[in-house]
C-alpha cells in the first residue's frame, strides 16, 4: 500500500462511503422527480392564458376592463341574434320595416356589450386616481420620519397609522412585508407592483434604484414625492381644461334632440296630417303623403349614432382615452332611445 493511499484512509478514517442507490429506489427517486416536475408545469399552465381563465374566471374578467368583453360581447350577440330570429319568425321579414323592435334589441345589444367595460373602467380610473394623489403625501412623510433619525422599517411602521385613504392598505402590507425582515428595495417593488399604476412604479423604481446606489434616501424620497405631485397637478389640470368641451358635447347632443323633438311635433306632425287630409279629400297639392314613421325612425337612428360617437369623442377629449368615453356614450344611447320611444 502506497503513501498515497496511507493519507486517503487517514482523511476518509470514520466516514462511510455512500451506498449505491438500487434500481428500485432509483426509479422511485425518478418517478418523484417527474411527479413534482408535472405539478409545477401544471401549477405554471394555470397562472397564464386559458388556464388562468379556467381556474379564475371572475379575476381575470375584472383584471383589466376590456377582459369582460369576453363575456359581455357574446351575450350581446346572443340577445341580438336571439331577437331577430324570434321577430321575423313571428311576423316575417317585413317586421324589420314596420317596426322598431329590432331596433330595441340593437340599442340592448350594444348596452350590454359596453356597460360593464364603462363600469369596470370607471372603477379602475378611480382606484388609480385616488392612490396617485395619495403617493405625494406618503413619499413626503416617510422622507420627515427619516430624517428625524428613524430607520426606514421604522418609519414605515409609524406612517401605516395614518390614513391615505385607499393606499393605506397598500402601506400596512408594505409595514408587514418589512416587519417580517424583507429588504426595503424588496418590500417597495412588491409594493408598486401591488399598486400597478404607472406613476407607482415609476416612482418605486426611482426610490429602489437611488437605494441600491447609497443615496441620501430622504432626497430621493422627496424627489419622488415632488414628481407625483406634479404628474398628478398636471393631469387634474388638464381635465379641468378639457372639462368644458365635455360639457359642449353633451349640451350639443341635448340640443340636437330638443331641435328633433320640436321638428317631429310641430313641422311633421302638421305637415302628415295635412297630406293625410288632402289625399282624402282628392286634392292635389305639393304636399303629398308624409310618412312619419318613417321620419321619426331615421331621426331616431340619428340620436343613436350621434350620442354613442358623441360620447366617444368626449371621453377622448376629457380624459385621453376612447374607453373613458364609454360611459358617456352608454348614457346618451340609453337618453336617445327613451326619447324615441317614449316622449317623440
Amino acid at each position: 500500500m502506497g503513501i498515497t493511499e496511507h493519507v486517503k484512509n487517514m482523511v476518509n478514517r470514520g466516514e462511510k462511503s455512500p451506498t449505491p442507490l438500487k434500481s428500485a429506489e432509483l426509479r422511485s427517486v425518478e418517478a418523484d422527480v417527474d411527479e413534482i416536475t408535472r405539478s409545477l408545469e401544471h401549477e405554471r399552465s394555470t397562472r397564464q392564458g386559458m388556464g388562468k381563465f379556467l381556474k379564475h374566471p371572475l379575476q381575470v374578467l375584472t383584471e383589466e376592463p376590456v377582459n369582460i368583453l369576453i363575456v359581455s360581447v357574446p351575450l350581446a350577440l346572443i340577445i341580438f341574434i336571439g331577437g331577430f330570429i324570434s321577430m321575423v319568425a313571428s311576423y316575417g321579414i317585413q317586421v324589420l320595416f314596420t317596426s322598431t323592435v329590432i331596433d330595441d334589441f340593437i340599442v340592448f345589444a350594444v348596452l350590454v356589450a359596453i356597460v360593464p367595460v364603462a363600469f369596470l373602467d370607471f372603477k379602475e380610473q378611480w382606484r388609480v386616481k385616488s392612490l396617485e394623489n395619495a403617493l405625494p403625501n406618503f413619499f413626503r412623510d416617510l422622507a420627515g420620519m427619516n430624517d428625524s433619525g428613524m430607520t426606514l422599517p421604522n418609519a414605515v411602521h409609524i406612517v401605516a397609522s395614518a390614513e391615505y385613504s385607499t393606499l393605506t392598505p397598500h402601506i400596512r402590507k408594505l409595514d408587514q412585508d418589512m416587519s417580517w425582515g424583507a429588504g426595503f428595495v424588496e418590500s417597495m417593488y412588491r409594493f408598486g407592483k401591488d399598486l400597478g399604476t404607472p406613476l407607482a412604479d415609476r416612482s418605486v423604481d426611482l426610490i429602489a434604484k437611488a437605494s441600491k446606489a447609497g443615496g441620501d434616501i430622504s432626497e430621493v424620497l422627496r424627489a419622488a414625492a415632488k414628481d407625483t405631485f406634479e404628474v398628478v397637478n398636471l393631469a387634474t389640470e388638464r381635465s379641468n381644461n378639457m372639462l368644458i368641451y365635455v360639457i359642449i358635447v353633451l349640451v350639443s347632443f341635448a340640443v340636437f334632440l330638443f331641435v328633433v323633438a320640436i321638428l317631429v311635433a310641430t313641422f311633421l306632425t302638421t305637415m302628415a296630417t295635412a297630406g293625410a287630409a288632402a289625399a282624402s279629400s282628392g286634392a292635389q297639392g305639393f304636399i303629398g303623403q308624409v310618412d312619419l314613421f318613417l321620419y321619426k325612425r331615421l331621426f331616431s337612428h340619428a340620436a343613436l349614432l350621434q350620442g354613442f360617437f358623441s360620447g366617444l369623442v368626449a371621453g377622448q377629449m376629457g380624459e385621453g382615452r376612447l374607453t373613458a368615453g364609454l360611459k358617456y356614450a352608454a348614457i346618451m344611447l340609453f337618453i336617445s332611445w327613451v326619447t324615441f320611444r317614449f316622449f317623440i
